[in-house]
C-alpha cells in the first residue's frame, strides 16, 4: 500500500495536448452557460412580474364588478334612508327630501371616501417588484464583472 502511494506522489502530472486544447472550449462553454443561466434568471423575473401585474388586473376587474353591484344596491338603499330621514323633519315636503337626500349623500360621501383612501393606501403597500429575483441577478451581474 506504501508502495502504491508512493509511486502516484511521485508521478508528476502530465497534461496531454487535447487537455490543454480543450482548455478554451470550456471557457467559452462556461460562458454559455452563464448567459443560458443570465436567461433563465431573466425569464423567471419577468415570469413574476408578468404574474403580478395579472393579479392586479383580476382584483381591479373583481373591484369593478363589486363596484357596479353594490352602487345598485347603494342608490336603493339611499332612497328608502333618504324618504325615512326626511319624515324626521317638520318642514314642507320638498325640503323634508331635500335634507333627507342631502344628509344620506354626505354620509356615502363620507363612507366611500375612507374605503377608497384605504384601499389605495393597501394598492400602494404592495410591492410588484420580485426582490429575490432581482437582488440574484444584481448578485450575478457581480460576479461576471468580477470574473471577467
Amino acid at each position: 500500500m506504501a508502495e502504491l502511494e508512493r509511486s502516484t506522489a511521485a508521478a508528476p502530472a502530465v497534461h496531454s495536448q487535447a487537455d490543454i486544447e480543450s482548455l478554451p472550449a470550456l471557457v467559452g462553454r462556461l460562458g454559455d452557460n452563464m448567459m443560458a443561466l443570465l436567461d433563465a434568471k431573466l425569464k423567471l423575473l419577468k415570469k413574476e412580474v408578468t404574474d403580478d401585474a395579472m393579479a392586479y388586473v383580476r382584483s381591479a376587474a373583481m373591484i369593478a364588478v363589486g363596484g357596479v353591484v353594490a352602487l345598485v344596491g347603494l342608490a336603493l338603499v339611499n332612497v328608502a334612508l333618504a324618504l325615512f330621514v326626511s319624515k324626521l323633519f317638520s318642514f314642507s315636503q320638498p325640503v323634508n327630501y331635500a335634507l333627507g337626500f342631502l344628509i344620506m349623500g354626505a354620509l356615502y360621501l363620507a363612507i366611500g371616501g375612507v374605503l377608497v383612501i384605504t384601499m389605495k393606501n393597501r394598492m400602494a403597500a404592495r410591492n410588484p417588484v420580485p426582490e429575490k429575483t432581482v437582488e440574484e441577478l444584481r448578485k450575478d451581474q457581480q460576479w461576471l464583472k468580477n470574473e471577467m
